[in-house]
């Protein structure tokens, strides 16, 4: 199983700092790798593929270096966010060619494969030029896959895809990082990166902003207050113990179809000892208690505000 290494990293361009002496490590599995426009994650992508030489710092697979290492680069394979296509091939045909430059055995079964993975078998023998945004995406798709990579690194790989194509796409990365791979995603649908990344990483202004899934990202923000719905057998009297108990910073009863109280922490352990206890001594059933602020958009935006 394929491990990369990214020590101390940076890339500049003359003045402009794109990566900032970023250190990470990708392992099998899918890791999301967000940050808003300009963040530095085009290029860290690149150099993670060996396209471009880091300024500091090494990127390695293995242990050896990705750079100039063409016996690495057949276990590697990058999905680019630029529309740049060769129009007058038909898909069929730009996946064969990628078959055929890493030198595969059995280049027919391989383009078939790779086609069928990405729903495009039917479409196969239509030039890109006329495919659709999506179906441009998935032959670009089809032809990183073609030589079953161990590393997959993907620039926006949802770019004008429906939601039916993006849900069977996520299935494929899915079932992909499930038999070994490392899959890194770089997107900015962020409810996506949150189905489909175990691992997150984070960046700002260039710099490695934070590391791990959602939920133990927004852990890192003690200072934040974090915000439940509980919804219980009597609302008001479980309010007032809550309240006189110092255990939050706010309640509020909501009323509606589903009555419930929302609540505001900034003590997380705290609330999580405390509530089942008052609960219990009080005698008032605890239906469910839900996070209502643990989205990924919210945590991106706590990162982004509090660095």
């Amino acid at each position: 199983m394929a491990t990369m290494h990214v020590d101390g990293v940076s890339r500049w361009y003359g003045d402009l700092v794109a990566v900032n002496d970023v250190t990470l490590r990708v392992q099998p599995g899918v890791t999301g790798l967000l940050g808003p426009n300009g963040a530095g994650k085009s290029t860290l992508l690149a150099m993670l593929a060996g396209f471009e030489a880091p300024s500091a710092g090494e990127v390695t697979l293995d242990g050896e270096p990705v750079r100039d290492n063409p016996g690495i680069y057949r276990r590697l394979a990058m999905m680019p966010e630029t529309e740049a296509m060769y129009d007058e091939l038909t898909g069929r045909e730009f996946v064969t060619a990628m078959a055929r430059l890493h030198r595969l055995p059995d280049v027919r079964v391989a383009t078939d494969r790779a086609l069928t993975l990405v729903d495009l078998h039917d479409a196969a023998d239509r030039r890109i030029g006329k495919y659709s945004k999506g179906m441009r995406q998935r032959i670009k798709m089809a032809a990183s896959l073609v030589h079953e990579p161990e590393v997959l690194l993907l620039d926006e790989p949802f770019n004008g895809m429906d939601p039916g194509q993006r849900v069977r796409l996520m299935g494929t990365l899915h079932e992909y990082a499930d038999r070994g791979a490392s899959v890194v995603v770089s997107s900015h649908i962020l409810e996506e990166v949150q189905q489909l990344a175990g691992t997150i990483e984070v960046m700002v202004a260039g710099r490695h902003l934070a590391s791990g899934d959602f939920r133990s990202l927004r852990r890192l923000m003690t200072d934040r207050p974090h915000q439940y719905e509980v919804v219980s057998g009597d609302d008001r009297r479980l309010a007032a113990a809550l309240v006189a108990e110092g255990a939050t910073e706010s309640v509020t009863l909501a009323r509606g179809l589903r009555p419930s109280l929302q609540v505001q922490v900034t003590d997380f352990e705290g609330f999580t000892r405390t509530l089942p206890r008052l609960a219990r001594s009080l005698g008032v059933e605890l239906v469910s208690v839900r996070p209502t602020d643990e989205s990924l958009e919210s945590v991106f935006s706590y990162l982004v505000e509090g660095r």
